[in-house]
């Protein structure tokens, strides 16, 4: 079988009444709201800090370097595209200076929604922003949490470094990769189909 590669994944829409970016100051920066990405139904849940870009200057739709490296590993890694399901801390991609405590206050009670309504078999976070923001620990860090799987409230938790972080720094691809095998190893004991 061939291994699948990194394509722009379908979005989600948001619940009805559910539009965090209206809450918060992110909404006026001109970014377009995003729920999230990918199968809904998937048994792996990853969260990234914000949507970040997903059109060029001239408004067509095209694969950021973020996207595609995490596609990237967790493809190699032997995981489906419809075995992953991608939201955000942040529905709004920031683009100018704000409140980053505020906004995350604002927009983790949605997350937590999500995660309940969708009910994972496990969850991916990425980066120590994501790290912070779901352990509840301003001092949390990737390189301290990888490589376990955490309780956090009722959802069993992984972490890696943020994709951005493995594309400016590429001698950290090899442990995201190790993350990603993680990941698809605890879907294999709890019999989830990769």
């Amino acid at each position: 079988m061939e291994k699948p590669t990194p394509a722009i994944l379908p979005e989600e829409r948001a619940p009805e009444g559910d539009q965090p970016c209206q809450r918060c100051e992110l909404g006026g920066h001109g970014s377009r709201f995003i729920w999230g990405e990918g199968n809904p139904a998937a048994p792996l849940f990853v969260v990234l800090d914000n949507p970040g870009a997903r059109e060029d200057k001239a408004g067509a739709p095209f694969l950021c370097g973020t996207r595609e490296t995490m596609q990237k590993a967790a493809y190699e890694a032997g995981l489906k595209p419809e075995s992953l399901y991608v939201s955000y801390l942040l529905k709004c991609r920031p683009r100018r200076a704000y409140d980053k405590e505020r906004a995350r206050a604002t927009c983790i009670p949605f997350l937590w929604g999500q995660l309940e309504a969708k009910g994972p078999t496990l969850v991916m976070g990425l980066g120590n922003v994501v790290c912070r923001s779901l352990f509840g620990d301003e001092e949390a860090a990737v390189k301290e949490l990888r490589g376990r799987v955490h309780q956090v409230r009722d959802y069993r938790v992984i972490t890696s470094y943020h994709p951005l972080a493995v594309r400016r720094r590429p001698v950290l691809y090899r442990y995201f990769l190790q993350d990603w095998e993680f990941a698809a190893a605890l879907l294999e004991q709890t019999g989830m189909a990769r």
